[in-house]
């Protein structure tokens, strides 16, 4: 082979781990090569040249920019976007709940005050029954105007359902008051469940919010 270009062209595709196709296409065996390397001290000269650049350009070091602080301050920012939007919500349904108890309790003294000032002595068991509603319409009312007791009501309104609804429909069965007279006391089941939902929303929104860590 006296084709210097040739040559070169063929240790270029060495170089590339595609001196097989190159040789084909050539009509050539890739051994040719190195034969005429031993011959022309110019190919030789240019072949060590090419493979001290390509050696170079393979294992030059690329500067990759540290993405780590943006990437992590923008998880940041999206976990407490949604913390937020949780919070909102959270608060949104605490109002709700603290206008709809509000609203349960002032009901609830209305209907008992006409039985606390009726006259006539035999109207004594009402007026404590009257009493006892007030009171608890009161505890109620607190709750609404300061969430984070509702808990401690939680427990109290329950049981007072549970005796209300119970002791009403042994009445009920026995013919001593009719049903109708008895479904308000479903009321006390509506304001225990106001309660809870109240006391869970009031945990959600005070939920202290986690501290935003980016690398330096």
């Amino acid at each position: 082979m006296t084709n210097c270009d040739e040559v070169r062209v063929g240790l270029s595709a060495r170089l590339d781990g595609e001196v097989e196709a190159w040789a084909a296409q050539a009509g050539l065996a890739p051994d040719a090569l190195d034969g005429h390397l031993a011959g022309c001290a110019d190919c030789r000269t240019w072949s060590r040249a090419a493979e001290q650049l390509t050696r170079a350009v393979r294992v030059q070091s690329v500067v990759v920019p540290d993405l780590t602080a943006p990437i992590l301050a923008a998880v940041a920012a999206e976990r407490n976007g949604a913390v937020r939007a949780a919070r909102r919500q959270a608060e949104g349904r605490r109002q709700i709940l603290r206008v709809a108890l509000g609203t349960t309790a002032v009901i609830q003294v209305l209907l008992a005050l006409p039985a606390l000032f009726a006259g006539g002595g035999e109207l004594h068991t009402g007026r404590e029954a009257a009493s006892f509603d007030i009171a608890l319409a009161v505890g109620f009312a607190l709750a609404a105007w300061r969430p984070e007791r509702a808990r401690a009501f939680v427990p109290v309104a329950f049981v007072l359902a549970a005796c209300l609804i119970m002791t009403s429909a042994f009445d009920v069965a026995e013919g001593v008051t009719a049903l109708a007279h008895e479904i308000g006391h479903a009321a006390a089941l509506v304001q225990a469940g106001l309660l809870w939902a109240l006391s869970r929303t009031t945990t959600i929104s005070r939920e202290p919010a986690r501290p935003v860590t980016v690398a330096p």
